[in-house]
């Protein structure tokens, strides 16, 4: 996707043109309808259109508008037009028009101060994604033909400038989105660790640890999850280093299962194909060092994600085996479906003892258990610290990601407790599944300031109603992760 700043909508093949609820046009909108004798409030007057957010009418362009078309898109109550309702209708405004054959969209915003405009552009990025590496018979119509994407501007110059500082965030997005979209077969733990190798032409280091150095070390709970695949287990350790020299960093921990079967505890089939997205929080991680590599943020980042495969073979690890972790508590492991926090286990510690961190903060896919707390539109927060699990809590609605905090009583704690070994890696049947894998891993913290973000329930979508989040994977977390970095941790 091509994005342009331009000061005049001369010539647009398509027009996107901004109307609050009850049919009011925003800036120079009514100045179009003027030149065009009115004909957009005829338009939108006989339809249902009133302006309300995500929604449009697309309209033939009348005479006197300088454009082929116009498509009219909602922004809501002007009162309450903020910066994600704004990512809404220009969203939208692309997903109206995205498969019309039109090579560009140019967005109206001369009335919109350059940040805005800026958002605006960012917005149609987002809505632009999709997944179409693996599509080679897909028809014409049905591939989305809008290349540019145009913004007017008031001040074409800050515009572009406000928009540098967002274009990063938007490709690490997309990045993340690539990473969860891939099958199992080509995003095996060694070729991503490829990827965030990869990575270092941003900036970053990237340091990555193999069977044989993660033997060598003691990531036995790791290396147990990814026995019984032919795959060999890895650890990426991603810095960016932006901050202060010799400052204390700021970590984040994630979940890489790039596919999980359930081991011997094996899943149901129905609906198995969907595991290749049970690394979506190593994604988040990943997705936010390469945001901050982007946008060169004055912090210093550690990112450290686990990477294994989840599978049955015979030397695959078995319920009831007892496993040493790095930090020296033994784990008896009752279900090898409960895999992800037995990774997360080995790479928390190791993350506390080697980076000495202000905070970590680790984000998987971890239970269907807060799918069935939440639903399918909230994460689930988990944290020793109210100022870590606030200033993410502050970041998430900004950016359109929902979140809520969970508990982590003490008295579960009785839950986790093996009669064989120092921990075990379910509680007691369903009953607070979530709380106890969390409780699970706070065990392995170490006292250190930390939260957990359990985003099985958003990490994919299967039917969006954001214009901005498509279908799949949904890259969830990097924005917020960006936001709350910003927002609280920079210097």
């Amino acid at each position: 996707m091509k994005i342009e700043f331009v000061a005049s909508a001369s010539g647009a093949e398509v027009l996107a043109v901004l109307v609050h609820e009850g049919r009011a046009l925003h800036g120079t909108g009514g100045n179009l309808d003027t030149a065009a004798s009115g004909a957009l409030t005829r338009a939108m007057n006989a339809s249902r259109f009133t302006g309300g957010s995500n929604s449009t009418l697309v309209v033939a362009a009348p005479a006197g508008v300088g454009a082929d078309t116009i498509v009219l898109t909602g922004g809501g109550e002007a009162g309450k037009f903020d910066d994600l309702a704004l990512e809404t209708a220009a969203g939208a405004a692309y997903h109206a028009v995205k498969l019309s054959g039109a090579k560009s969209l140019t967005i109206d915003a001369y009335a919109l101060s350059a940040e805005q405009a800026a958002r605006a552009a960012f917005a149609a990025r987002l809505a632009a994604y999709r997944f179409l590496k693996y599509r080679t018979t897909l028809k014409p119509e049905k591939t989305p033909s809008i290349e540019t994407v145009k913004v007017v501007a008031a001040d074409v110059t800050a515009a572009k400038a406000a928009y540098d500082k967002l274009s990063p965030v938007a490709d690490a997005v997309e990045f993340a989105r690539d990473l969860v979209s891939e099958p199992a077969n080509v995003l095996y733990p060694v070729e991503y660790a490829k990827r965030a190798k990869a990575l270092e032409k941003l900036g970053l280091e990237v340091e990555i640890l193999g069977e044989k150095e993660l033997e060598k070390l003691g990531f036995r709970t790791l290396l147990a999850v990814g026995q019984g695949s032919v795959r060999e287990s890895q650890v990426a350790i991603m810095k960016w280093n932006g901050g202060k020299k010799g400052e204390q960093p700021i970590a984040f921990v994630g979940k890489g299962v790039c596919f999980d079967t359930g081991g011997i505890s094996i899943k149901p089939a129905d609906g198995m194909e969907e595991m290749k997205w049970d690394m979506g929080g190593s994604a988040a991680v990943t997705g936010l060092m390469h945001a901050l590599a982007g946008r060169k943020a004055k912090v210093n980042a550690i990112g450290v994600i686990g990477l294994v495969e989840n599978m049955p073979d015979g030397a695959a690890q078995r319920p009831g085996d007892v496993v040493m972790s790095l930090s020296g508590q033994s784990v008896e492991v009752l279900n090898t479906d409960a895999e992800g926090r037995l990774v997360l286990a080995d790479c928390l510690w190791y993350t506390q003892e080697r980076f000495k961190p202000k905070f970590m903060l680790d984000l998987a896919t971890l239970t269907g258990a807060m799918i069935v707390a939440l639903g399918l539109e909230y994460a689930g927060v988990f944290s020793n610290s109210d100022e870590l699990a606030n200033n993410f809590l502050a970041a998430a609605p900004k950016v359109g990601e929902n979140a809520w905090r969970m508990p982590i009583p003490a008295a579960y704690e009785r839950h986790i407790d093996s009669p064989i070994a120092d921990v075990k890696n379910t509680g007691n049947g369903r009953a607070g599944g979530s709380i106890t894998a969390a409780l699970f891993l706070q065990r392995f913290t170490n006292g250190v300031p930390w939260a957990h973000i359990d985003i099985a329930p958003t990490a994919w979508v299967k039917d969006s109603k954001s214009p901005t989040v498509p279908d799949g994977a949904v890259g969830w977390g990097v924005r917020t992760l960006d936001r709350m970095v910003a927002d609280s941790y920079e210097a």
